[in-house]
């Protein structure tokens, strides 16, 4: 008898994965696949729709090949979020992709902010808005390349429009609809939203909603040849890739807490209804379509501050094991170094929104060391989790599990179990995206009957970080120190972004001739 298993694809921003894995959660084939960002300007980030495509066919193939026994009882995809998919009647896409992290829509942004636009995002979706959200994306590609909105027929996020190659379905589920014009309490898109942005004519665009765990669709015969499938197998509609890394780490229960530390970062608990308080920048993802919701704050800035460091820093030819033992070799609270770890050319989005704002070490001066600069790096993503963790409610006694790729380093666990106090765990498995999908996957196909069921049956060990009171104590001192510093800058913000602007226009003038 053939081992039953479940193909769950995970489309990040610079990668695609293909993982085969058993309804009991051992993985038996697993394929990945870089993909490129595109960035016309500073501000721009792009990403080729049909790369992509070909990217998860690749994948797919080469992981079904691996699993060559098993029997695969449905697909299930996850991806990255926001931004604008957008495709024609006829599913042809109209342009590349604009991600979540591209900044060109900022000034449109803090224009929302003050005439009142922003806080009706705000009020109804339950989410604060941010340069990379469709909402201000839509005007901006209307005002700029009107041509593409005027083609377009759909807008389909990043795992939609894998879904919909392979099954033709035109749909999104509750999470992914919570980031454009979903009323979270009504699980359903808000036409008052939509007319207090004055987006009728965008109305178009919005793909209906189904439910995260419904069979969407079914492989198609051209998706099938593409992707080594088999035609008519059941494909989930699925969730976006961070609340389905929740379930993956086995918290999808009211009152539990996770954490991503990756080329974002993210910080989440599961509510039984919105909670938190309508001032905050809150991200709130509609769970389940019934009031069940995610409220969670994504920093736009995470490991890549650690890449960017180790270039500046000159330690460019070290591993990280060598990089995080010298940090090691620095004091706890870096020598008094501050870092502000907003290095995103859109700012940052949580837990507040500025587009402009900007990475530094602070506090330098001739008797620093690179140790203690490093180490800094470390404690300002540290402080910037803790704070969103903080803000959500998250109690010092709760454990919070940790993900991502910043996760596999032992020194960003213990960091962030002393600097916020709170028992970290972490999860070695590299397929929670797949282990999510495969939950999903297993509710819809009636192999369990429930999420809950679900992840008890894939779940995977687990290592505990536990914080040291003494350093937490100071580390509750240094992130007063660190918001106080931030804040202080936060008004400078504007004039240093419009100074990098200069500069980039700047052009050398020739040498005068003698």
């Amino acid at each position: 008898m053939k081992t039953q298993a479940v193909l769950g694809i995970d489309a990040g921003t610079t990668a695609v994965k293909s993982v085969v894995l058993s309804t009991t959660g051992t993985v038996l084939g697993s394929a990945r696949a870089e993909l490129s960002v595109q960035r016309a300007t500073h501000t721009y980030a792009e990403q080729d729709m049909i790369d992509v495509w070909e990217s998860v066919c690749r994948t797919a193939i080469a992981a079904l090949n691996q699993a060559a026994s098993a029997e695969v009882i449905a697909v299930s995809v996850t991806g990255q979020g926001d931004g604008a998919w957008l495709v024609d009647a006829n599913g042809r896409p109209t342009g590349p992709a604009l991600l979540w992290l591209d900044g060109r829509a900022s000034d449109r942004v803090d224009k929302w902010q003050l005439d009142g636009r922003a806080d009706s995002v705000r009020r109804i979706t339950g989410s604060a808005l941010f340069p990379g959200a469709l909402q201000v994306l839509l005007e901006e590609i209307e005002t700029t390349e009107p041509e593409k909105i005027e083609a377009s027929a759909h807008h389909l996020n990043c795992k939609d429009w894998i879904r919909f190659r392979l099954t033709g379905d035109i749909a999104t589920d509750p999470t992914e609809a919570s980031r454009t014009y979903l009323d979270v309490g009504t699980g359903n898109y808000s036409g008052d939203l939509i007319k207090e942005l004055g987006h009728e004519r965008f109305q178009r665009l919005l793909p209906p909603i189904k439910p995260s765990t419904d069979i969407a669709g079914t492989v198609t015969a051209e998706a099938a040849a593409a992707t080594g499938l088999p035609v008519g197998l059941p494909v989930v509609t699925g969730m976006v890739d961070t609340p389905l890394g929740g379930i993956g780490l086995g918290t999808a229960k009211p009152g539990q807490a996770y954490a991503i530390m990756g080329t974002t970062s993210f910080v989440g608990a599961i509510h039984d209804h919105r909670i938190a308080a309508y001032h905050q920048p809150v991200i709130t993802l509609s769970f389940d379509g019934k009031g069940k919701v995610l409220e969670c704050f994504a920093p736009m800035n995470g490991t890549p501050n650690l890449d960017w460091a180790r270039t500046v820093l000159g330690l460019a030819d070290l591993d990280w094991d060598d990089i995080e033992a010298l940090a090691h070799t620095a004091l706890p609270g870096a020598g008094g170094v501050i870092y502000l770890p907003y290095t995103s050319t859109s700012g940052e989005r949580a837990p507040f929104v500025a587009p402009a704002a900007s990475a530094s070490w602070m506090n330098l001066s001739v008797s620093t060391t690179v140790a203690e600069m490093i180490r800094a790096v470390y404690e300002g993503l540290a402080q910037s989790l803790c704070e969103c963790m903080d803000e959500l409610g998250i109690g010092s006694s709760s454990v919070v599990r940790l993900s991502g790729g910043g996760a596999r380093s032992d020194t960003i666990c213990q960091v962030l179990a002393d600097v916020s106090g709170r028992a970290i765990e972490r999860s070695d498995d590299a397929e929670l995206g797949a282990r999510g999908c495969a939950a999903l996957a297993l509710v819809a196909t009636g192999t369990v009957e429930s999420i809950d069921v679900a992840m008890n049956v894939l779940s995977m060990p687990v290592r505990r970080f536990e914080p040291d009171d003494d350093l937490y104590k100071f580390y509750s001192t240094q992130a007063t120190t660190f918001r106080q510093v931030r804040d202080a800058l936060r008004p400078q913000w504007p004039g240093l972004r419009q100074l990098r602007a200069d500069s980039h226009r700047q052009v050398t003038a020739p040498a005068p001739s003698i």
